[in-house]
């Protein structure tokens, strides 16, 4: 083994057969969940579900991770969904059996403590789309295509898309996209606010990490706080909603990490976060 491929396998640690987290910059503070099923083009079976539910616990409780990439290994595919050809043969026990498998590994992305950026070229559909929108951004290029497609097929979104669509584009924009089932190409993604970035063809995972890097740059603390807030205070009337900022400031207010920002911008240098 190479020294540079050496390196490579020190910074990234697999789960299971289908997913890897890569650390990335100094400190590793930026992290990349890559989603790694070529074969099927990332369709999400059991066993890779529960691989990505053990990667998202394992992020969680890193201090040290400051930002998260999700991304794809796939040329053509962020993510086409579940896995039907497996659920093809599952009886109605083993269905009920694999959800909260299932809902674990969208649970597992959506509550990340971090900052979440999902990087999407190709089909991103039903859970893979789901996938993204647990992610607080979403860069894509122009060859992405996301939807839930679910009532096509006799089910509806389940993994948080009838929940976390509304939050991002409307109710009235979510009932449409959910109703009709179709696709969305990237262009009009980023018009209807679906994704919020448009890289360079082939430049979403690059574009992606380069802002989980300019967001790592800042307090670790402050980000999970204002994180935090941003999440709980969504859809409270705007006095509960300042509470829970308010407690979100509280919990930063006395940090080592405040006492360190402060120091460093007053002797006009780059601050270096403790992370408490």
């Amino acid at each position: 083994m190479s020294s540079e491929d050496t390196a490579r396998a020190e910074q990234e640690r697999r789960y299971g057969e289908f997913v890897a987290v890569r650390r990335h910059g100094d400190g590793g503070h930026v992290a990349e969940l890559l989603l790694d099923r070529p074969k099927a083009m990332n369709a999400v079976s059991t066993a890779m579900a529960a691989s990505i539910a053990a990667a998202c616990d394992a992020l969680a409780a890193d201090a040290s991770v400051r930002a998260v990439v999700v991304a794809s290994s796939h040329p053509r595919a962020f993510c086409v969904g579940a896995d039907l050809k497996e659920r093809n043969g599952f009886t109605d026990l083993d269905l009920m059996r694999q959800r909260p498998v299932a809902r674990a590994a969208y649970t597992g992305v959506l509550e990340l403590p971090m900052p979440t950026i999902a990087a999407v070229h190709g089909y991103a559909l039903g859970g893979g789309f789901e996938l993204a929108l647990s992610c607080d951004l979403i860069v894509a290029d122009p060859t992405a295509v996301v939807g839930l497609p679910e009532v096509s097929v006799g089910v509806i979104p389940g993994g948080g898309g009838t929940q976390l669509l509304p939050r991002r584009v409307g109710a009235a924009r979510a009932a449409e996209l959910v109703f009709t089932a179709r696709r969305v190409e990237a262009p009009e993604a980023r018009e209807l606010g679906l994704v919020h970035a448009l890289a360079a063809d082939g430049a979403d995972r690059d574009e992606a990490l380069a802002l989980a890097a300019r967001i790592a740059a800042h307090s670790p603390i402050g980000l999970r706080a204002a994180k935090r807030a941003l999440r709980l205070g969504h859809g409270l009337d705007l006095r509960t909603g300042l509470d829970v900022e308010d407690g979100a400031w509280r919990s930063v207010a006395f940090s080592a990490d405040r006492a360190e920002g402060v120091a460093a911008f007053n002797e006009k240098r780059a601050p270096r976060w403790p992370g408490e």
